[in-house]
C-alpha cells in the first residue's frame, strides 16, 4: 500500500498495529504482558519487510534496514498515543517511578502529545538514553543488525545448533549492553554487573565448553531468582528482533 502510494508512510498506523497486537495477546493470557518490547521492535520490522518485498521480488537486508528507518521516522502523534494506550493495557513489569518527561503513567501526557504534535519517534528519542528498545528505534536497530545478526550467523555456522546459537547471542548482547529491565528494577550498576557476568560466561565458552556450561548454569540460577529482579527481558526482546531479521535474511531451522 505504501509502495504503491495508496497511503503515505505516516498513515501506516504503526501505533495502532502495536496496540492491536497487545490487545490480541491479552485475550490469550492472564497477568502482565511480557511481549510488549518484542512487539515494539517487530512491528516496524514487519512493516518494512512488506515495503521491501513490494519493491522487489527478494528481500535485501540493507534495504530492509533503510525502510525500517523510514517507518519509524514517519510516525505521528496518534501513533504515540496508541502506544501509550498499549503500554497501559499491557501493564508490563518494571515501569515504576517517573520518566523525566511525558511519563506513560501521567494521564496528561497524551494530551500534551496531541497538542504539541509529538510523534512516537520523538517519544523514543527522549527515552533512548536509558532504554535499549527506544535506542533501537532512533538509531536504526544497531544491536539487531550490527551486533546480534552477525554474531548469530557466525554461531549458527560454528555450532550448527539453533539453541546454542541463540544462547550465545543472548549472552553476547547482554555482555555489550546492560539490560534495561534489570536497570529499572535494581539500578544501572547492578545491571552492569549482570552484563560483566554474562561476558565471563561467554569468555569461558558458554554452551560450547564444560567450564562455560558450569558458569552458565550458575548464572542462570541467579537470573531466575525468586524475586525476579534480574530477568534480562529487554535482551530477550532484542534477540527476538535478531531472529526475525535472520529469518527474513533466509535462515531456515
Amino acid at each position: 500500500m505504501v509502495y504503491n502510494e495508496k497511503i503515505d508512510l505516516n498513515e501506516m498506523g504503526i501505533g495502532e498495529i502495536i496496540k492491536e497486537s497487545v490487545v490480541s495477546i491479552n485475550a490469550w493470557q492472564h497477568g502482565n504482558n511480557t511481549l510488549l518490547g518484542t512487539i515494539l521492535l517487530l512491528s516496524p520490522i514487519a512493516a518494512a519487510a512488506g515495503m521491501t518485498l513490494a519493491e522487489r521480488d527478494e528481500l535485501s537486508i540493507s534495504r530492509l534496514r533503510e525502510n525500517i528507518k523510514l517507518v519509524v521516522e514517519s510516525t505521528t502523534s496518534l501513533d504515540a498515543v496508541a502506544v501509550y494506550e498499549a503500554i497501559n493495557i499491557a501493564n508490563p513489569n518494571g515501569l515504576v517511578g517517573k520518566a523525566p518527561t511525558l511519563d506513560v503513567n501521567d494521564p496528561h501526557s497524551k494530551e500534551r502529545i496531541l497538542e504539541e504534535n509529538i510523534t512516537l519517534y520523538d517519544v523514543f528519542r527522549i527515552s533512548a538514553s536509558y532504554d535499549s528498545i527506544s535506542r533501537e528505534w532512533v538509531e536504526n536497530y544497531p544491536l539487531t543488525f550490527e551486533a546480534g545478526l552477525p554474531y548469530l550467523t557466525q554461531q549458527l555456522k560454528e555450532t550448527n545448533n539453533l539453541n546454542t546459537a541463540i544462547v550465545q547471542t543472548f549472552l553476547k548482547i547482554l555482555s555489550i549492553v546492560p539490560d534495561t529491565l534489570v536497570a529499572r528494577k535494581v539500578g544501572l550498576e547492578r545491571a552492569k554487573e549482570i552484563s560483566e557476568q554474562a561476558n565471563e560466561v561467554l569468555i569461558s565458552g558458554g554452551l560450547a565448553t564444560t567450564l562455560g556450561r558450569e558458569k552458565l548454569s550458575g548464572f542462570d540460577k541467579k537470573l531466575r531468582g525468586s524475586t525476579n529482579q534480574y530477568n534480562p527481558g529487554t535482551t530477550a526482546d532484542i534477540i527476538s528482533a535478531v531472529l526475525a531479521v535472520s529469518l527474513l535474511d533466509g535462515y531456515r531451522p
